[in-house]
């Protein structure tokens, strides 16, 4: 009766090994997975609207200080907070990225983030919208470059 179970249980065992080669059912991960997990710097763009305001530069400092504010609310000081900036349609020299009409602002945000062992560049993607997502809700908000940093090796 021992020699049953225990064929039984590494006949089991197998087919377990088996299933996990071919995929991770639950996250859905492929077998040919990197085995190098990468640091990446992810830079984003958001659209912050702010309302009653006069000046550009009023409407500059209450969004980043908002946007900060939200962040530093979730534990985020790691998110770098600054205005975007526009290229010039005529001249291409880059200016700071705000809009008002009918005392409403517009400004465009830049934010980045480093995201530690991500798989690839859209692995870590995911990972930076999904945590800057969170904290900055009902923000548009969509990732402009990422670059793939050096491991630090302490």
């Amino acid at each position: 009766m021992r020699i049953i179970r225990l064929t039984c249980a590494l006949r089991c065992w197998g087919q377990y090994e088996r299933t996990l080669a071919r995929t991770n059912r639950k996250a859905g991960n492929p077998p040919d997975r990197p085995e190098h997990m990468g640091n990446y710097l992810v830079a984003m763009e958001a659209a912050w609207l702010v309302r009653d305001v006069d000046a550009i530069d009023d409407a500059i400092g209450v969004a980043v200080s908002e946007a900060g504010k939200r962040l530093n609310s979730e534990d985020m000081d790691y998110v770098e907070v600054e205005v975007g900036a526009t290229g010039c349609p005529a001249c291409g020299e880059p200016f700071d990225s705000a809009f008002i009409a009918a005392d409403t602002a517009l400004v465009g945000l830049a934010l980045e983030m480093e995201v530690f062992n991500a798989d690839s560049e859209e692995h870590a993607s995911r990972i930076a919208k999904s945590e800057v997502g969170g904290a900055l809700r009902d923000v548009p908000l969509s990732v402009v470059d990422i670059v793939e940093t050096e491991a630090d090796d302490e």
